[in-house]
């Protein structure tokens, strides 16, 4: 299996997330792709290549102009505002405030497309978003060209942005860009399977209303877990895509036991639509050392996820999303695509 990889993450490395009332080192951070990116050579899946440019027109399609035109020039616009430190956002509109009305200052401009305020943009933000972006979009591109699988090494991640809000440490939506390429590409219908933690919001967004892409969410209960406000049972499409949305929320400590039940749900329900590829937002913070999570996954656990999802024998891209357990998350993410090519 071919991983698509660019150095350009490392651009991306904000020096303060604020948790708990504190400032710490952010939890995504460049070490999490240097830990799969040795994990992949150890285990001899060597084929590891940069990506092309990443096609600027594919990301305009998906995301909104403004939003693009923000992270683009946000951060030379809060360095002329005089500011020192990196860009976290401090205001949002709120329930009864929202108007949808852009504001001027840079202050206000962050507020209105932060999901949240744990993700911080910095010089290099920009560059390193579309170098995970042309990941995923490479990745695709091989796996359209033939192949029947790719890994798209994604540092920032991207299944928390929506077409024109960011957070959850995601800019651009890495598996939304995948599944629209394979559609683009002659999928008639394409699944979005995400294993991560926590909820894909983002990617739920994007496609809601959407008959032509099914998406799948194993996560933790939104009630107890970011991003909190989506992710129900009983979310499961509009209009076109009634019915086309599948979440899992679970309960904290939930084992293999119990997910692997919902992975089945999951593919039984992406094998049901007639998906004909298949995006997978694979991240591993299900992992029961995880530091922001409550599942109680183990590392083999990840080895049969893989071997499940490979059973379902249907051209993939694999997109890398969460997994915070810095020392375990090379391990926990190759087995899951070693699983996939040994099922």
């Amino acid at each position: 299996m071919r991983t698509y990889f660019s150095e350009d993450h490392r651009k991306h490395f904000p020096q303060a997330e604020l948790y708990g009332g504190e400032f710490v080192t952010p939890f995504e951070r460049p070490s999490r792709a240097e830990y799969v990116l040795a994990r992949l050579k150890d285990r001899g899946l060597t084929d590891i290549v940069p990506p092309a440019a990443p096609d600027r027109a594919a990301i305009t399609a998906m995301c909104d102009a403004g939003y693009l035109s923000f992270l683009e020039t946000a951060w030379a616009e809060w360095k002329a505002a005089g500011y020192a430190g990196e860009i976290i956002a401090n205001c949002w509109p709120a329930r009864r405030m929202q108007d949808n009305r852009p504001p001027s200052h840079i202050d206000g401009k962050v507020g209105y497309y932060a999901l949240a305020g744990e993700t911080a943009i910095t010089g290099g933000t920009w560059d390193a978003a579309l170098a995970s972006a042309a990941c995923a979009q490479s990745a695709t591109a091989h796996v359209l060209g033939g192949a029947n699988a790719a890994f798209a090494l994604c540092r920032p991640p991207g299944h928390h942005a929506t077409a024109d809000m960011y957070g959850g440490y995601c800019f651009i939506n890495n598996a939304s860009l995948a599944a629209e390429q394979m559609r683009a590409g002659g999928a008639a219908r394409v699944a979005v399977l995400d294993i991560d933690f926590h909820h894909g919001n983002g990617t739920q967004d994007i496609f809601y209303d959407r008959g032509d892409v099914f998406f799948a969410s194993l996560h933790g209960q939104p009630q107890n877990a970011y991003p909190f406000f989506l992710g129900f049972a009983d979310e499961t499409g509009k209009g076109a895509g009634d019915g086309t949305t599948a979440n899992f929320a679970m309960a904290p400590g939930t084992g293999f036991d119990i997910w692997g039940q919902a992975l089945d749900e999951a593919i039984a329900r992406i094998t049901g639509f007639g998906a004909e590829a298949l995006v997978v937002s694979l991240g591993v913070d299900a992992y029961k050392d995880d530091p922001i999570s409550f599942f109680k996954l183990d590392s083999p656990a990840f080895l049969e996820a893989g071997r499940r999802i490979g059973r379902m024998g249907l051209p993939t891209v694999f997109c890398m999303e969460g997994g915070y357990a810095i020392e375990a998350v090379g391990v926990n993410t190759v087995n899951v695509l070693e699983g996939f090519l040994a099922p």
